[in-house]
């Protein structure tokens, strides 16, 4: 009788022993390339195709480091949110007409006019005037002028509404941004009004205004603390330039990091990134 049950529970033991292998080799197969396959193919099908691709040109040492940061973080969820990818560049060597044909969107996000190859100022014009792709241009896009040995760039000028940057508040000011445009698409859903903290305010030769669309200005009364350089009444900080096929637009606050943080301008460039990429 003893050997007989020896022998039962030895029996039940090689049961579990085999249930346990077979176990094993179903999980193992589970776990087989073909598995992996699926996973991966799983994977690929949940990360859309990008409905379009930006290109960002940004200088890597800039003042400005702090606000491209921000900007750079911004944008890298406003990409998953509008379905975008985005690359950046540091300066214009790699630009020409083959590397501009890649994207539907051209974001000067910290870099002059001036100190670009030949080669990218003849694709970059190519790119506006054909209206090959779109363009944001923030706050240095606009130092129009003769600086670091480089003269100053006729077309870019013109592009600007023909307009020669003169001077810049060096202690910046608070003061409120009028839209003037409130059925262009670039401010949809904009305030009438927002607030600017703290920005330099550049001012230019003269106003853009009777060569491209004003679409917001700064009200000069409402620097805080007060500042003797204004423009004198008219002083256009968001425009767009009508007369290229090019989809455009120049917002010069630019300067600082917590820009982002503020909703009516955070709207305005999302409206402006969709718009110029013509979505």
């Amino acid at each position: 009788m003893l050997k007989a049950a020896t022998l039962l529970t030895h029996r039940k033991i090689a049961t579990r022993i085999l249930i346990a292998a077979i176990c094993a080799a179903v999980i193992a197969l589970a776990a087989a390339p073909r598995g992996a396959k699926s996973a991966v193919t799983l994977t690929q099908q949940r990360t859309p195709v990008p409905k379009f691709h930006v290109i960002a040109l940004a200088e890597p040492n800039s003042i400005h480091k702090p606000f491209v940061e921000a900007a750079k973080g911004w944008l890298s969820r406003e990409s998953i949110t509008d379905g975008f990818a985005i690359d950046y560049i540091p300066n214009t060597e790699s630009i020409d007409e083959k590397f501009l044909s890649q994207y539907q969107l051209f974001i000067q996000l910290d870099y002059p006019p001036y100190g670009w190859t030949q080669t990218a100022q003849t694709a970059f014009i190519n790119y506006i005037e054909q209206g090959k792709g779109g363009w944001i241009g923030f706050h240095h896009a606009a130092l129009l002028g003769e600086f670091d040995g480089y003269p100053m760039w006729d077309w870019f000028s013109n592009f600007m509404g023909g307009i020669r940057y003169k001077d810049y508040i060096a202690t910046f000011v608070t003061a409120t941004v009028k839209v003037e445009a409130p059925e262009h698409p670039v401010m949809k859903g904009v305030p009438a009004t927002f607030e600017i903290d703290r920005e330099e305010w550049y001012t230019w030769n003269k106003s853009p205004r009777p060569n491209v669309k004003v679409l917001a200005t700064v009200d000069e009364t409402t620097y805080s603390p007060d500042s003797k350089l204004k423009m004198g009444g008219d002083h256009p900080v968001v425009w767009s330039n009508e007369n290229t096929k090019a989809r455009n637009v120049y917002i010069f606050m630019g300067h600082r990091a917590e820009h982002f943080q503020n909703p009516a301008y955070t709207t305005m460039v999302h409206n402006a990134i969709l718009w110029a990429a013509g979505r």
